[in-house]
């Protein structure tokens, strides 16, 4: 459920039209519904209350400060991959206790800034890592909270470029030697075991593979005990799906996988942390832009927008569906066409969808992409020195620009020529 709706023939976020939005800000521009925000997170929240948990917003989905502290204030803690969104965290007023730093490649100096700055824990996720992560730590004088991320060879069956858990993947320590490298974790100085992390990857439809990768993790568990280590938190990741299309089976509900974590590891006695992006912020935003041209082809038909691919890369790099709907509503029964729906860079992957189904639309009408709210954003990119995209969060029956366009002069100004040229 979100709440971007038809209202008297024009689309709404909540009680603002977007065309009200794209008057005010240009386009193209997202929008982010704090209704659809609010309502996710606590879905999710509520999946987990018979179990010791925290809910920790994966913020490489979008790391909007308004967004992160919106959630922050629902109690949500944060799962960050990398210095700047430790730091933007924090900035958004989430305490050190309730950050996770999960990633393959951390430096050391962001290690000196987490630790620093204070830390719920690090997921480290190979030996190397765990060994700098030793020598910061004593070199600060301090310990760090270590959970191991196990890679459990469990196959997401989900798209290859965003799948974790298999042997082949760069993330997480192998399942069968995860005994060994925690034994040298406990040797370690400034180092302090406090859990297991598992991730196996995005956009999951289907809970069987969490069951299973789960169910390893609830084997795994014992022995470690058994080998000496108070193993408290499981960190189960993220990666439950979201619907992008409205003609897909809708994915597994949040109670549903809430059910399913109780069965499988409930009775481990440990607290439970979980790391949702998507399903928390990606139906809960839209890209809204305008057409420039409609453009005729050979046996094609071209909807020319002022968005592209830099904008909203999912499509060009996944091959990604977003419904793409007009924000003025057609008229009942009205026919429609197919369309390549494509952007304005020079690339013929800059195509968000071919022989798209849409009404025929006029050059200026604006549509709006669904689910964009996360991995969108976050995502952009200024190829072909097009400024990043504005951000707009909605409110009730108000609206606030959350990150401006930046200017062509703003965009130009940040090279700089050397004394020679």
């Amino acid at each position: 459920m979100d709440h971007f709706h038809y209202r008297d023939g024009t689309l709404f976020a909540e009680g603002v039209a977007l065309c009200d939005i794209a008057a005010a800000v240009g386009t193209p521009v997202y929008v982010y519904s704090t209704a659809t925000l609010v309502r996710h997170f606590r879905v999710f929240d509520e999946a987990l209350s018979g179990l010791p948990h925290l809910v920790c917003y994966a913020m490489k989905a979008n790391g909007n400060l308004a967004v992160v502290r919106t959630l922050a204030g629902l109690g949500a803690g944060v799962d960050v991959v990398s210095a700047g969104e430790y730091l933007k965290a924090r900035a958004a007023g989430v305490a050190g206790d309730r950050i996770v730093f999960s990633g393959v490649g951390k430096t050391r100096e962001e290690m000196r800034i987490a630790l620093s700055g204070g830390i719920r824990q690090f997921n480290v996720e190979s030996e190397a890592e765990l060994r700098a992560l030793s020598e910061v730590a004593s070199g600060l004088g301090t310990s760090a909270p270590v959970a191991l991320r196990v890679n459990p060879d469990v196959d997401a069956r989900t798209h290859d470029k965003i799948s974790t858990g298999r042997k082949e993947d760069k993330f997480g320590i192998p399942l069968a030697r995860a005994r060994a490298v925690y034994a040298e974790a406990a040797a370690l100085p400034g180092i302090a075991v406090v859990g297991v992390d598992m991730h196996i990857g995005s956009q999951l439809t289907d809970l069987a593979p969490f069951e299973a990768a789960y169910g390893r993790l609830a084997e795994l568990v014992p022995l470690l005990r058994a080998d000496g280590h108070a193993i408290g938190r499981l960190d189960l990741g993220g990666g439950l799906g979201i619907p992008y299309a409205a003609s897909n089976a809708p994915p597994p509900l949040p109670a549903e996988y809430g059910a399913m974590v109780a069965r499988t590891l409930g009775h481990l006695g440990c607290e439970i942390e979980v790391e949702p992006g998507r399903l928390i912020v990606g139906n809960a935003g839209v890209l809204l832009a305008r057409v420039i041209y409609v453009k005729e082809g050979e046996g094609r038909r071209f909807l020319i927008l002022d968005a592209a691919m830099n904008d909203l890369v999912r499509p060009a790099m996944y091959g990604a569906h977003h419904d793409i709907v007009p924000v003025d509503a057609p008229a009942a029964g009205a026919a429609a066409a197919p369309f390549d729906v494509v952007g304005p860079v020079c690339e013929s992957s800059d195509t968000f969808a071919r022989g798209r189904m849409l009404p025929d639309l006029a050059e200026g009408a604006l549509v709006a992409f669904r689910s964009a709210g996360a991995y969108g954003a976050a995502m952009a990119s200024e190829y072909n020195a097009r400024p990043l995209v504005p951000e707009v969060l909605v409110r009730d029956d108000h609206f606030a620009v959350i990150r401006a366009r930046p200017t062509f002069d703003d965009l130009i100004g940040r090279d700089t020529l050397p004394p020679w040229l």
